[in-house]
């Protein structure tokens, strides 16, 4: 029974988790510092953690609640995405953070042999996860080169021409790994090319409050839309992992089947992690901006650091905490920049090979204190001014 032919291909062909690989590197590499995980520094409003704490002893924290999440906070959220994202005609299910609200949609959605859509560069979890369910007809889209924008004449063609039509097309707003925004009009395309197709949308939002310069972030509703939503940056929650879909409550059956993969994974998201979560909504989103606001030194730190690679080399950063930078043409192999990065001068980022982009880097900047961040960018900085002046010197 040890044989490895008796594994899952699915499993096998699934891509090994970028994460994963670059936790081996952290712990390798002696006191580096990471500027590769989607993190945020900050925990969550101590109020609503002071309240968390106050009801461990409740006995129905310690029991299972409704597979779809507590009454309360899908209230809660009904009325925040009312008022703060106008989507009107749509019903919730909580879930254990926004990586699984993905695999349950994946998998009352799609079909092991479907045919999906999603552009580069593209979040590598949600590759994975069509991945791992067999659906392995991954469609890739390029980016407008100046802005990484979908290019929605690919997409109105590749829905037209790909038989039979691809069943989802997904994309992450604002951008993950990219920091890229997908402006309203753009988005409001995109949806009316899958409605028109007759496939599905599904728009991760995990970052929207994470926008700066004084963009705003838009959704979109329809029966043909599923919106996806986090609390885990937003809030500091990563560990607590509370996610959300909203997903169109005129579509027969949709919300019988989503319970069925539900009550398979996690039955219901954790009791406490729910209630800190409704703690923290009551907080408003005011707290959650008021954070990001300090983010945008950290952004101005780690855009300094990449400078060195050229200014047309660097993308994205409107929203999210990330920024995408294209390495020199000689250093072909990204995991072995990342890798030599770590080892040499104590950074850590993420290859772009993994968002389907070899040849590129992903920096976070949401993970560090603003000082830690100035120490981890001058070390960025002074790695690539060698990469470029002399390659990989070891």
């Amino acid at each position: 029974m040890g044989s490895y032919g008796m594994l899952a291909k699915r499993a096998i062909q699934t891509d090994t988790p970028v994460m994963v690989q670059i936790q081996e590197v952290l712990r390798g590499a002696k006191d580096a510092m990471s500027l590769a995980q989607g993190v945020v520094y900050w925990q969550p409003p101590k109020r609503a953690l002071d309240r968390a704490k106050e009801i461990v002893w409740d006995p129905a924290v310690s029991r299972y609640g409704a597979d779809e999440g507590l009454p309360e906070l899908r209230e809660a959220l009904i009325r925040k995405l009312r008022q703060e994202n106008n989507i009107h005609k749509s019903s919730v299910m909580v879930t254990a953070g926004a990586n699984q609200a993905f695999v349950n949609v994946v998998l009352t959605l799609c079909d092991a042999g479907d045919s999906v859509v999603m552009f580069a560069p593209y979040y590598f979890n949600a590759y994975m996860s069509f991945q791992m369910t067999g659906v392995t007809d991954i469609l890739v889209g390029p980016g407008n080169p100046e802005t990484l924008h979908p290019d929605t004449d690919w997409l109105e063609k590749t829905l037209r021409e790909t038989k039979p039509t691809p069943k989802l097309v997904t994309v992450v707003n604002p951008g993950n790994p990219s920091g890229t925004y997908i402006p309203e009009p753009l988005l409001k395309r995109i949806s009316d090319i899958c409605r028109d197709a007759g496939c599905w949308l599904v728009v991760d939002n995990t970052y929207e409050y994470f926008m700066y310069d004084g963009l705003k972030h838009s959704c979109v509703e329809g029966n043909h839309i599923v919106n996806i939503f986090s609390f885990s940056k937003a809030y500091g929650m990563m560990g607590w992992r509370v996610g959300y879909i909203a997903y169109p409550s005129a579509v027969d059956g949709f919300a019988a089947q989503l319970l069925k993969i539900q009550d398979n994974i996690p039955i219901c998201a954790a009791i406490i992690s729910q209630r800190l979560a409704l703690y923290s909504l009551e907080m408003g989103p005011e707290w959650v901006t008021e954070q990001v606001k300090h983010l945008v030194k950290n952004r101005a730190l780690v855009l300094e650091a990449l400078s060195p690679l050229g200014e047309k080399a660097v993308k994205g950063g409107e929203g999210a905490i990330y920024l995408w930078a294209k390495l020199p043409d000689k250093s072909v192999d990204d995991f072995e920049v990342v890798r030599w990065l770590a080892y040499k001068h104590g950074v850590v980022v993420i290859p772009g090979s993994a968002c389907g982009c070899p040849g590129h880097v992903r920096v976070s900047f949401g993970g560090l204190l603003e000082e830690d961040c100035r120490v981890a960018a001058e070390r960025l900085r002074k790695g690539l001014e060698e990469l470029v002046r002399d390659g990989m010197v070891h």
